[in-house]
Parts: C-alpha cells; structure tokens; sequence
C-alpha cells in the first residue's frame, strides 16, 4: 500500500478536508512529550492539523486514558466511578463486563503515537487510522467501509470512552485481525474536547488492508449522489 497514492483517493472522494491520523506504539516517542491533564483527545488536535504527537503513561493524565491505551492495568475504581458518578452504565459490574470484554492488550513501557498520515513513512507497524468526521463525510467513511462488506458489524458503535473508541477498539481489532470499523466519540465526556458536529471513525489497519483497494470503486470515486455530497464538504470549507 501506498501512502502518497491513499492521500490522493482520499483528497479525490473528500476535496482538501482533514486527512486522518495514524496511531501505533513504540518503544520511543515520535514527538517530544507533554503532561496532559485530564482527557487526552483534546491534546491530539495537533496531529488533526498536519504534526506529532506521542504520550506514555506518565504524561496521560486521565486513568481511563492510562487504562484504555493499555499502559496499565485498570484501576478497581473505575467502575465505580463510570457508573455511580458519570451515570454512563446501570451498575459498576456492566462497567467490568465490559473492560474485561475489550481485552485490551498490556502496552506497557511503550509510547502511542498520533501522527497525520503525511508524517508516516508508510503503513508498516500501524495499528490504525482515525477519521474525524461531519455527518456528510462520515456518510462517506460508511459507504466506503460497507461497500464490501455485509456483515451486521461492519460498522459498529459499542459502549465506550473517547479513548477506547478511537484507541483499544482499532488495536485489539488490529490483533484479531477482524475487519469492524467504529464510530465513536459519543461519551459526553469527550464531546467539549472535539468540534459538535464532529465524530470519529475508526478503522483498524486490519480492516484498512481491504479498503484500501475499494475507494475508488465505491461511490466515492464519483457517483451522481456522492457528486452533491462532496460538493457540499467542499462549499463548506470543512
């Protein structure tokens, strides 16, 4: 696969909108690193923008964040905290079915790293690439993944914190080389940290290995409906 050759689809489907970030780990940082406080999500808005950037588990601030990149073991707080003080589940036990389900693999010691597309070299040691999206280039982002694929869960939105969702989803995908992509940024804790009309789509390099070849056969390569969306992405500027 061809990063330079990718660019171009995508430029050619969505005009001169955002291109998507790149996520993988490593054993150094690619960018220098920083404290976060709190969510994280909101100091990534730099490799929205055409940079680096790289966290460990010492300059993620959040636990949930610490947690879901898998740089540590979840704290027995956790669930307490998700249900009985966010209200996102009915009961700290739904909150622990559901890390225990993700399995998100130890990254222990290691770096995660953000990057635009541009700054990659190429695709290799990848884990993922993260879309964020309007609702008319999400329809876009859809189409495309569901263009070949019929299963139920091709596109998926499962329970989950801004982090999990465009992080532990695409990784342990990406290591089950399974072949669901995610929507995601619905946890009201992240949305003051991204734009209203903005969500995220994620898509393992798993699934990506496929879709890939399929840009420029969905409708995105130009069809009569997908002419007036685009039209619309590009009038807007967004």
């Amino acid at each position: 696969m061809n990063k330079s050759i990718f660019i171009e689809n995508f430029r050619n489907a969505f005009g001169n909108y955002e291109l998507p970030i790149a996520i993988w780990y490593s054993n150094e940082p690619a960018a220098p690193v920083e404290k976060t406080m709190g969510c994280f999500i909101k100091y990534i808005k730099p490799a929205r923008e055409g940079g680096i950037v790289s966290f460990n588990i010492d300059t993620i601030g959040c636990m949930g964040g610490k947690t879901y990149t898998g740089f540590c073991e979840p704290s027995p707080h956790i669930p307490s905290f998700v249900s009985l003080k966010e209200l996102y589940k009915k009961s700290p036990d739904l909150v622990t079915e559901f890390i225990t389900d993700l399995n998100m693999p130890s990254k222990e010691g290691l770096y995660i790293n953000f990057a635009s597309i541009e700054k990659i070299d190429s695709f290799k040691h990848i884990e993922g690439l993260i879309f964020f999206a309007t609702p008319d280039v999400l329809t876009g982002l859809v189409s495309w993944a569901l263009y070949d694929n019929n299963e139920p869960d091709a596109v998926s939105t499962p329970f989950g914190s801004g982090c999990s969702s465009t992080v532990s989803h695409i990784v342990v995908e990406n290591q089950n080389q399974g072949k669901r992509t995610f929507i995601g940024l619905f946890d009201p804790s992240v949305r003051p940290h991204v734009e209203p009309n903005i969500l995220s789509f994620a898509i393992p390099m798993s699934r990506f290995n496929e879709m890939y070849h399929t840009l420029n056969q969905s409708c995105l390569s130009g069809s009569p409906a997908w002419i007036k969306v685009k039209q619309r992405i590009t009038e807007n500027g967004i």
